[in-house]
C-alpha cells in the first residue's frame, strides 16, 4: 500500500486533507566545493520518460503513473490515468486519489462524488470519510463535517489528523472547548503535528484575524502546557500580531505558569508586538 501524505489547508482552525499515495520529487544540487572539471562537451539532449500508454498500461502501472502526474501538479493528467484504472480494476484508494486530484482543481462536488465511490467500494475507508469531512468544512457545512470525522475516528481512532480536523471543525464553530479537547489528543498522538500542518500542502489563512489569534493562542497554550517554549512562544507572538484581544490571560491560565518564569516570556511581553493589518 502506498504511503499516506497530508496535504493541509488553513481554515478557521486548520484541517487536513489525507492524500494518499503522493510521490515526492526528487531534487539534487551541484557541490560547489567540487575541484574544476575539465571542459566536457555538451550533454545530449534528454527526453523525457514516456508515459504509460492508457489502453495497455496494468492497472498497477496506470495508477503510480496517475501519482507521478498528481506530484507534478498535473491534475488533469493524473485523473485521465485514474480513470483507466478505475475501467480495469475500481479501488476505493484510487476514488479517493481522483478525488483528491479534482479538489486542487476546485472541482468540490466531482471530488465529493469521487470520495462517496470510494465508500461504495469500501465502508472503512477512513481516508474516504476524513476527505468527506474536508469537502463539508470547507462549505461551511461544520455539524456534517463533525460526522465524517466522527466516523473516521470510529474507524482510526489513534489518528492525530482525524483528532485534529475534528478540533478544526470545533473551531469554526467556535466551540473552543470542545476543539482544544481535540487539539489537545492531537498533539499527544503527534507532538510534531501543529508544526508539520502548517508548513504543507495548500495554504489559505482563516478568514477572520480574530479566529487566526484565539487559534494561535490555543495553540501556545498546549505547548505552554507540555514544557515546549519555544513553540509557546512563537504561537504567542502570532495571536500577538493578530491582534488576540485576551492576551493578558497569559498573567493568570495555570498552563503558562512554567513559561512565565522563562525570561523571553517577558521580553515578549514587553516587545507587545503589534497586530499586523
Amino acid at each position: 500500500m502506498a504511503p499516506h501524505h497530508p496535504s493541509c489547508t488553513f481554515h478557521l482552525g486548520l484541517a487536513c486533507l489525507i492524500v494518499i499515495g503522493t510521490l515526492a520529487a526528487g531534487s539534487s544540487a551541484l557541490d560547489d566545493q567540487q575541484p574544476p572539471q575539465q571542459p566536457q562537451p555538451p550533454p545530449q539532449q534528454q527526453t523525457a520518460t514516456p508515459l504509460v500508454s492508457l489502453t495497455s498500461g496494468t492497472p498497477q502501472e496506470l495508477e503510480r503513473q496517475g501519482d507521478q502526474l498528481r506530484a507534478q501538479k498535473r491534475y488533469l493528467d493524473s485523473i485521465d490515468y485514474y480513470n483507466a484504472v478505475l475501467a480495469k480494476q475500481p479501488t476505493a484508494m484510487v476514488w479517493n486519489k481522483k478525488g483528491i486530484a479534482l479538489l486542487f482543481l476546485q472541482r468540490n462536488k466531482e471530488a465529493e462524488n469521487g470520495f462517496e465511490q470510494a465508500l461504495k467500494i469500501d465502508k472503512n475507508s477512513a481516508e474516504a470519510l476524513n476527505n468527506l469531512g474536508f469537502v463539508q468544512q470547507m462549505q461551511k457545512r461544520y455539524g456534517k463535517a463533525i460526522k465524517y470525522y466522527n466516523r473516521a475516528l470510529g474507524i482510526r481512532p489513534d489518528s492525530a489528523t482525524f483528532h485534529y480536523n475534528l478540533g478544526a471543525a470545533y473551531f469554526a464553530k467556535h466551540e473552543l472547548d470542545r476543539a482544544a479537547q481535540e487539539y489537545r489528543t492531537a498533539y499527544q498522538l503527534d507532538p510534531e503535528i501543529f508544526q508539520r500542518v502548517s508548513k504543507t500542502g495548500i495554504m489559505a489563512q482563516s478568514s477572520s484575524p480574530e479566529d487566526r489569534a484565539a487559534f494561535s493562542f490555543m495553540v501556545a497554550k498546549m505547548y505552554a502546557q507540555a514544557g515546549d517554549f519555544d513553540h509557546s512562544l512563537e504561537y504567542l507572538r502570532k495571536a500577538m500580531e493578530d491582534g488576540y484581544k485576551n492576551i493578558n490571560k497569559v498573567y493568570t491560565d495555570s498552563e503558562f505558569a512554567s513559561l512565565r518564569t522563562d525570561r523571553r516570556f517577558a521580553d515578549l511581553m514587553a516587545q507587545k508586538p503589534q497586530a499586523i493589518q
